[in-house]
């Protein structure tokens, strides 16, 4: 933690020499308090739309910056003026809204510091340079464009050595992604454009012009900020929805889920295959061996299930050890020929595993229970659910290993 405060007074210290010891304010007074007030205002909106991401103990935030065309306007001291003002309003800010991280009065020092260091060598190959790349065609563009580039990948090394302070770097492979490939090459288009406008309109006095950059960037990047929030918030949704619809032992979908999907499905009047399934004397492989083993089982058995359904049919598990299926658009034949392939293919597996250090092969069977039937207001699902289970009990008392199936529709029942 020292080396990390040490490391950002230093870059501090550098970013002041800098500053201080270059030929001063490129532009009048007059003429700098305005653009350091209207920069400083749209940097402070842009700033709630930046995107803050965590790694390790650090946080990082990114977004587009605009100190490219300020230092190229004012100069290495109208930059570090610039980003003291607007780094300490942050600081300022986060202390009263109570956001501030522990390090958050160093990390202030360490954007000051990195940013003045980056963007001025910008300012330095930028006067050397503009004039020969001035004879080609875009040249100003491409080297702001190559600029940009530069001072992202100086920053980058700059938080890299870091993580390196921080011992949070784990490969050089991931440092070097870091710098690399966080950000993209239409990012990087997009700093060099919005800078290069900036600089322009500066230059030649457009305030007007220059007003309407800041204002079209900012409602953009607001917009693009909303649907981004939009869109994660669907995703958590869908996840959170899919966590509490899913088993967490088998992946498979839980009962809750179960019931939901009887639901919608009452409305459909279509013809269904109500499967209910169990494993036959699972308690006699968890007394053998252990409850691990037994889950290994249950993975095993959803796992086979699940390999012969469709993408129209689902799989639940209901209970400890036993499953339900809704088999959809097949007739009674071919949904009890299924059914009975299925029981065949678990009869005929192998479940492998290490028990007290020694290879294992548990077989195992199962009991199924269909009811065939067309779903309707007299026989909703949960009624043909019961019917179903019924039949597999009857599938155990009957010997197990079987399956026992009524077609609902003919009333025919099969053993």
């Amino acid at each position: 933690m020292l080396k990390g405060r040490l490391y950002d007074s230093l870059l501090f210290l550098i970013a002041l020499v800098i500053a201080f010891s270059s030929s001063g304010l490129l532009v009048d007074r007059t003429s700098f308090y305005k653009v350091l007030f209207i920069f400083w205002l749209f940097s402070c909106l842009y700033f709630h739309l930046r995107v803050f991401y965590k790694n390790g103990s650090i946080n990082i935030d990114y977004g587009i910056t605009y100190d490219l065309s300020l230092v190229l306007f004012a100069g290495p001291l109208g930059l570090f003026i610039f980003e003291t003002i607007y780094r300490l309003t942050v600081y300022i800010y986060r202390k009263w809204t109570k956001t501030a991280d522990p390090s958050e009065f160093s990390d202030t020092i360490y954007n000051i510091g990195c940013f003045v260091i980056t963007n001025s060598i910008a300012y330095v190959l930028f006067q050397h340079f503009q004039e020969t790349f001035q004879a080609f065609p875009f040249g100003y563009w491409v080297l702001l464009f190559i600029l940009v580039c530069l001072s992202s990948y100086l920053s980058g090394t700059f938080m890299v050595i870091v993580f390196v302070l921080l011992g949070e770097l784990k490969s050089f492979k991931e440092g070097f992604d870091f710098i690399f490939r966080s950000i993209s090459t239409l990012d990087f288009a997009k700093v060099a454009i919005t800078n290069g406008l900036l600089l322009i309109f500066l230059r030649e006095g457009k305030w007007e012009m220059l007003f309407s950059v800041f204002l079209l960037n900012y409602i953009v990047s607001r917009s693009f900020s909303s649907k981004s929030q939009s869109i994660q918030t669907k995703l958590e949704r869908d996840r959170f929805e899919q966590m509490a619809y899913t088993d967490f032992l088998t992946g498979v979908y839980n009962r809750t889920f179960m019931d939901k999907k009887m639901s919608e499905l009452n409305q459909t009047g279509e013809n269904v295959g109500i499967v209910v399934c169990d494993i036959d004397k699972f308690k006699s492989i968890n007394d053998s061996y252990n409850h691990a083993v037994g889950d290994k089982v249950i993975q095993h058995f959803a796992s086979t299930l699940k390999g012969y359904l469709t993408a129209e049919d689902y799989l639940f598990r209901s209970g400890g050890e036993e499953f339900t299926l809704c088999l959809r658009n097949r007739s009674f034949e071919d949904t009890v020929s299924l059914v009975n392939e299925i029981g065949k293919g678990v009869q005929n597996s192998v479940v492998n595993m290490e028990f007290q250090e020694v290879e294992i092969a548990i077989s195992y069977t199962a009991s199924f229970g269909l009811y065939f039937y067309t779903v309707h207001e007299q026989m909703p699902m949960e009624k043909a659910y019961i019917l179903a289970d019924q039949l597999m009990f009857q599938s155990k008392h009957q010997g197990r290993n079987r399956v026992s199936a009524t077609n609902g529709l003919l009333n025919t029942i099969l053993i």
